[in-house]
């Protein structure tokens, strides 16, 4: 079987010859790529080079260019006007509507891979109507062009997916307030953030519409759920009926759904199956999440595990010895129920013969 026909046959819960083993080396990749640090004999291959010879599956295929991370587009209408200019290592970013404008500022990190808000759009509760407006007023569309482009370079090395807007919260706390302000928000102005989290809802229709109509059979709810944000009360009142409604839509619609839920998540492990997900992307265990993955399995039942090996083992840190031995032991709780990967991803001073490691202790194991 290919990397393909093994992903699908998971999701459908067929017989498999073997685990595939998918980890997302693109961060590692353009990080030590830009520093001039890949290792010698990669010096001169692109990504996709890279996973043949370390016999690892593709998820995601943006690795060569950025926007491979979505084939969704966006356009406005009703005089929204968004513009973005950088100066050094600083974005600007400008939301210019009829009703106000809105300005963010994000920080570039060091090796220009990442970036992070420093300033957050929304400044005050106020400020909420600017933004309804501007989510009011977007038009979605698929791209087609970019999306056949990266099937043909993704070949069979893994299942079309990809990742698109977050529930209305997780955008006020990551993109539009800021977490701090976003939870204050929700405790002073309950009413007006119920308001406008409905509309931030209803303003997503239209996305989901265009999700259900496109040609990619997975699609991924790139939430990066994490306890100390999401906390269980927030997750059950808010997330929780989103979820449900959502993945209802597009299992409808015969996609097949699963969430990143990256970060601290044994207080959410009650919740975790609730919605219907046909599997949990990027659950983190001990030595570097907060759950074992005993409880892990027990929580998740035959729901599907993407990834789950914590990234850290794969630091000079850990011996080949300690990632061999919490390899078999992942294997043996979750499979077939899984797409072998890194939780979250390899860092970039990571160890790439331990790709190359665990690929090999897949191709022995039996599913």
């Amino acid at each position: 079987m290919s990397f393909q026909k093994r992903i699908m046959a998971t999701f459908q819960k067929q017989r498999i010859d073997k685990i595939v083993w998918q980890p997302r080396l693109e961060y590692w990749y353009r990080v030590n790529k830009v520093r001039g640090t890949l290792p010698e004999k990669y010096k001169n291959r692109d990504l996709f080079e890279i996973y043949d010879d370390l016999n690892a599956s593709v998820r995601y295929c943006y690795g060569l260019r950025p926007q491979f991370g979505s084939y969704l587009k966006y356009t406005y209408t009703g005089g929204v006007k968004i513009k973005t200019r950088k100066e050094k290592d600083t974005i600007f970013s400008l939301y210019d509507t009829p009703l106000g404008t809105l300005k963010a500022k994000g920080k570039i990190a060091e090796w220009g891979c990442s970036s992070h808000y420093v300033e957050f759009p929304v400044k005050s509760i106020s400020d909420l109507r600017i933004l309804e407006y501007v989510l009011k007023n977007r038009i979605v569309e698929f791209d087609y062009r970019l999306f056949l482009e990266a099937k043909e370079k993704m070949g069979k090395r893994g299942v079309m997916q990809f990742f698109y807007d977050r529930h209305p919260l997780q955008n006020l706390m990551l993109f539009h307030m800021g977490v701090e302000n976003t939870i204050y928000a929700l405790y002073d102005y309950p009413q007006k953030m119920k308001n406008f989290l409905e509309a931030a809802e209803q303003a997503q229709d239209q996305m989901y519409e265009v999700l259900e109509e496109c040609p990619v059979p997975i699609l991924n709810f790139g939430e990066n759920i994490d306890a100390h944000i999401d906390a269980p009360s927030l997750f059950r009142e808010y997330l929780v009926p989103y979820y449900k409604r959502r993945v209802a839509q597009l299992h409808k619609a015969g996609k097949f759904c699963h969430i990143h839920m990256d970060g601290a998540i044994k207080p959410l492990l009650p919740f975790i199956n609730e919605a219907g997900f046909d599997g949990i992307e990027a659950a983190t265990p001990l030595p570097q999440g907060d759950v074992n993955l005993e409880e892990l399995k027990e929580a998740m039942g035959e729901t599907i595990l993407l990834d789950g090996i914590p990234a850290i083992l794969f630091l000079r840190d850990y011996s080949y010895e300690t990632l061999e031995k919490f390899t078999l032991k992942l294997l043996e709780l979750f499979s077939p129920n899984l797409i072998l990967g890194i939780s979250d991803e390899p860092p970039p001073g990571s160890d790439v013969e331990k790709v190359r490691f665990v690929s090999q202790i897949v191709e022995r194991f039996k599913p």
